[in-house]
């Protein structure tokens, strides 16, 4: 079954940019979909696009369809306050926020009206143990956030966004500043997410997107090359531009 349908989405910036071409594919739930390619390529456009970030951005013009279990994404009337609870985004630099580990975790539940303490505490003991961090700050969870490492930090940021009930995690490289054990541990996090959630993942490398892949994207230059499953595209790519990127010989 499907979670979000892009149909023919294209998007200019007001620079003349154009992140986006006339790309047309389905995101499988319950499963990890890998958008790779080079830099430039539109990935992380494709991300802000699926739960409205674009809207903060000097995007000019946007044509096309995104549905989200059939309700279109870029409808003006859509509550994107909503959207963005229901299609959480993960970024590449951890930006924990400053108070407690506990308060990051349950301040966008408190700022929306939660004030039932039990559910809270079970909302950020359920939270960490699926960002796989519990077991190393359940014993400090007054601890400013600021304190943990990066790759902790990152985890909490994960945690925090599962807080939220969502039903799609977007990642934008959250693993790029981590060293291999904390990126391994996040990588295993999202394998046993999936189960629960729709993941949008772009990699910070082509071995994660091997990895980490059900499904993968391959971008080029803002235009769809190529969408397979993941043990397919990375060992028998349909298309030379993308076999040309997988074996690096650009990009």
């Amino acid at each position: 079954m499907n979670k979000i349908s892009i149909r023919n989405l294209s998007l200019t910036y007001s620079d003349g940019t154009q992140p986006l071409k006339n790309i047309s594919f389905d995101i499988p739930a319950n499963q990890i979909s890998v958008i790779f390619g080079p830099a430039g390529g539109g990935k992380s456009s494709l991300l802000r696009t699926l739960n409205r970030l674009n809207d903060l951005t000097d995007l000019k013009y946007q044509e096309g369809s995104v549905l989200l279990d059939g309700r279109e994404v870029l409808d003006p009337a859509l509550d994107v306050i909503q959207l963005r609870r229901q299609v959480g985004m993960v970024f590449a630099r951890p930006v924990v926020l400053p108070f407690s580990i506990q308060k990051n975790l349950t301040y966008g539940l408190e700022v929306a009206g939660e004030t039932n303490k039990d559910y809270l505490l079970d909302v950020v003991e359920s939270s960490l143990k699926k960002a796989a961090l519990w077991d190393e700050v359940k014993d400090r969870l007054a601890d400013p956030a600021i304190a943990l490492s990066g790759g902790q930090q990152q985890r909490l940021c994960l945690a925090r966004v599962l807080a939220l009930e969502p039903e799609v995690v977007l990642l934008d490289e959250p693993t790029s500043g981590l060293d291999p054990i904390s990126t391994g541990k996040v990588e295993e996090s999202l394998q046993d997410l999936k189960s629960e959630y729709t993941i949008i993942l772009v990699p910070h490398s082509i071995q994660q997107a091997a990895r980490t892949a059900d499904q993968a994207i391959f971008l080029l230059q803002g235009e769809l090359i190529e969408v397979n499953r993941g043990d397919l595209i990375f060992t028998n790519p349909q298309d030379t531009r993308t076999q040309d990127y997988i074996q690096g010989r650009f990009g």
